[in-house]
């Protein structure tokens, strides 16, 4: 289940890590689908690829410009990275000569981080009067005044949303109805707790991720799982940065290298496409009570990936 990132909870579960990371675990290129997503044997909609799910998230930013600028506002949309640039490890990756280039990325989120730092929206924000930047806020996402929506998730309790504005419009234009996207997500992201336990016990996941850290420990690294290998690169960049006399070459050369042997032995032990194919095992278990949340949530990103393609280009 791509959708799922499992690792950031069997992390949880087996070393008290939070990591970041997830997202889709492959890059495909974009194929069509139908608004509805359901195929003619029934089977339920399939899900999105790493690129389709880039190009929602593009649309959405082009259609609150287009939004803010029908209220009298600028709005720059987000600066996008390549399609390669733009890849989410998920808990682990096979991919060998993306690691052998990127590493785990520490190069592209560094990249990402000073976009974010250079946000042309946050400095024209500050740059109008008190009186405008009232109207712009309204404008965006209504603020406090915005309407509220909520979920239940799946373990007991109640999520909340508050957004109205051109981020809602642009919502609903893509989604059609937003709060059985917004109730359909937080469900369906609400499950992990429901089934990573199971996963963890499972013992063609347990052997496949023994085989992965016997690889490693063959390749001179001692890490019982992939993310705890990512952590380790983390923390080796974190020292590095904190050094005065550093190589920050060198630090990348070490986080590559890592980076290589772990996608090398998860290739090898086919623990990518085990730990997938046990996920969903595990997932499929939960559909008597949750099969039609997981559906719409299928079939609504499937419609608005069919309406982004109207909207923006396929990130290259």
């Amino acid at each position: 289940m791509k959708r799922m990132c499992a690792a950031a909870l069997v992390v949880t579960a087996v070393l008290g890590v939070v990591t970041t990371g997830c997202g889709p675990r492959h890059q495909d290129e974009e194929r069509p689908g139908t608004q509805r997503g359901a195929s003619a044997d029934g089977k339920p909609p399939r899900e999105l690829t790493d690129a389709e799910q880039l190009r929602v998230a593009d649309a959405q930013q082009r259609l609150i410009k287009r939004c803010m600028a029908g209220k009298g506002f600028d709005y720059w949309e987000a600066e996008r990275l390549s399609l390669e640039e733009s890849r989410t490890l998920g808990w682990v990756t096979d991919d060998v000569a993306w690691a052998d280039k990127h590493g785990y990325g520490s190069r592209i989120e560094a990249k990402h981080e000073r976009a974010r730092r250079n946000n042309r929206n946050v400095a024209y924000r500050e740059g109008l009067s008190a009186e405008r930047r009232a109207a712009y806020d309204k404008a965006l996402d209504e603020g406090i005044d915005a309407p509220v929506i909520t979920a239940e998730v799946p373990t007991g309790g109640t999520v909340r949303k508050r957004v109205g504005g051109c981020v809602a419009q642009a919502e609903k234009q893509l989604y059609g109805d937003r709060v059985a996207w917004f109730r359909a997500e937080k469900t369906v992201m609400g499950l992990q707790p429901l089934y990573v336990p199971r996963l963890m016990a499972d013992k063609r996941f347990a052997a496949a991720l023994a085989s992965w850290s016997g690889c490693m420990a063959r390749s001179g690294y001692t890490y019982r799982d992939p993310q705890e290998a990512r952590q380790a690169a983390v923390e080796q960049g974190l020292k590095a940065d904190q050094a005065d006399q550093t190589d920050p070459g060198k630090a990348f050369e070490a986080e590559r290298k890592l980076a290589v042997a772990d996608a090398t032995c998860a290739k090898n032990t086919s623990l990518r496409a085990i730990g997938n194919e046990r996920e969903t095992h595990y997932v499929n278990q939960l559909r008597g009570r949750y099969g039609n949340d997981l559906d719409t949530y299928a079939r609504l990103q499937l419609r608005a990936f069919a309406r982004a393609t109207e909207i923006v280009e396929p990130r290259t």
